[in-house]
């Protein structure tokens, strides 16, 4: 999973793509600038070469070898800078040869009998050399041999190479670097994008702002008028939920009415059934406006005040019992959440709270992990698992002698998820029942 992340990651994909363009661009570099130094060192030892190659003509001509034609380094004994000349049988040798032979391997192509051409070969201890070689005409043809240890090309070579390595390593280094503040400043755009989508999604906003580099503006206006076409479809779909509202709650209210006289209605049946109704009726409408609210157009509503408001009329409904309901709430603290769902699915957990509890009950909430848990604790005798589970029913009630439906917990729990959260039962420290409401934040 994290590898298929990286493939299609774009930051990757470009970085990947820029570190193999600039290694290949650097090995590039490299290998020109490399055969340009190597004809840079070999050019200079050429030269100063066909400078002793000149020297030992003129001598040659003028009959004065090997007088004075053993300067330095030529001059010096032992492997490295020599010369030779050889003219018929004669073999005239610099005095660092110590009557020891040039042994060229290649003498290389003559393309130019009148000007010095390279060569390769051994000196008389088996060390390589570099040489220059020129043929000099006349009635007795002579060769002039000017060699120099292989080092003195390689040396040079193996440190301005390893120069250049590293000054190529730098600018590779840099230019990474770059590559990368570079790819980070051009996707910025897009983590903005992202926060500004989360944004709305989370209510905190409407639409996506227009202010986009021109790459993303095209895509920005469409998500824009995708959210408008979503705002128009839930008004539409409150239009829809309320009309139903009326249209059913209406007729039930006047049959209630209707039902209230005891000569219609001997015994109750007729009106407990309409009342049943009306808590069903009630229940989907809720459910339906849930839906419709839920997503990037859901409100965001601030829990403090609603449970503080909560706490005083709770306390006035249980004023009988006494209940002490304490409140550890931010007041920073929000949900994505529209008020009315709020209200109920928090009166349900608190009123159920203050029915058991002996004489305490307390409220807490924070946020953990992008949502928000709302947790209603009592210390009633609260309940075990099994019964926990069986509470959750629709209808269920596991004691009859207290007041109420069975509808609290189950509609709390169906509007926690359709606002894509949850609620869990379990038991609480101060001995009764611990419930768990967790809303987006």
């Amino acid at each position: 999973m994290a590898a298929t992340a990286r493939r299609r990651s774009l930051r990757t994909r470009l970085l990947a793509s820029a570190l193999v363009l600039v290694l290949a661009a650097l090995v590039v570099a490299g290998l020109a600038i490399g055969v340009i130094l190597h004809r840079f060192v070999r050019g200079q030892l050429d030269g100063r070469l066909d400078a002793q190659i000149v020297a030992l003509r003129a001598g040659l001509e003028a009959g004065i070898l090997p007088q004075g034609l053993d300067a330095p380094p030529f001059d010096r004994p032992g492997p490295g800078w020599a010369w030779e000349v050889r003219r018929g049988a004669e073999t005239i040798r610099s005095g660092s040869l110590r009557g020891g032979d040039i042994r060229l391997s290649d003498p290389g192509p003559d393309d130019d009998p009148g000007r010095p051409h390279p060569a390769s070969g051994t000196g008389p201890r088996g060390e390589p050399l570099v040489a220059r070689v020129l043929t000099v005409p006349g009635p007795e043809p002579a060769t002039i041999v000017v060699a120099a240890p292989e080092g003195e090309l390689r040396g040079p070579l193996r440190e301005a190479l390893t120069s250049l390595a590293l000054a190529l390593g730098i600018l590779g280094l840099c230019l990474l670097a770059g590559l990368a503040f570079q790819v980070r400043l051009g996707l910025a755009p897009l983590t903005r994008l992202r926060a500004d989508l989360a944004s709305v999604r989370a209510g905190r906003h409407e639409r996506v702002p227009a202010d986009q580099p021109a790459e993303i503006a095209p895509m920005v206006a469409e998500l824009n008028a995708l959210l408008d076409q979503n705002a128009q479809n839930l008004e539409r779909a409150r239009g829809h939920v309320a009309n139903l509202a009326h249209a059913l709650k209406t007729p039930l209210a006047t049959l209630s009415m209707a039902l209230a006289e005891p000569a219609r209605d001997p015994d109750g049946a007729l009106r407990r059934q309409v009342d049943d109704m009306d808590r069903r009726v009630r229940h989907h409408l809720r459910r339906a406006r849930a839906a419709a609210l839920a997503g990037s157009a859901r409100g965001r509503t601030a829990l403090a005040p609603r449970l503080s408001d909560l706490r005083a009329a709770l306390t006035r409904i249980h004023a009988e019992k006494g209940a002490a309901i304490d409140l550890d709430v931010p007041e920073t603290l929000s949900v994505s959440c529209e008020g009315q769902d709020l209200d109920e699915m928090l009166g349900n957990l608190v009123d159920n709270a203050c029915r058991w509890c002996r004489g305490r009950v307390r409220v807490s909430a924070s946020a953990r992990d992008g949502a928000v848990a709302v947790v209603v604790e009592d210390d009633g005798p609260g309940l075990d698992s099994a019964a926990a589970s069986a509470v959750m029913a629709r209808g269920r009630r596991l004691d009859e002698g207290v007041p109420g439906h069975g509808f609290g917990l189950p509609i709390t729990l169906e509007l926690a998820e359709l606002y894509g959260g949850g609620l869990s039962l379990g038991r609480s420290d101060l001995g009764g029942l611990r419930a768990e409401l967790r809303l987006p934040a």
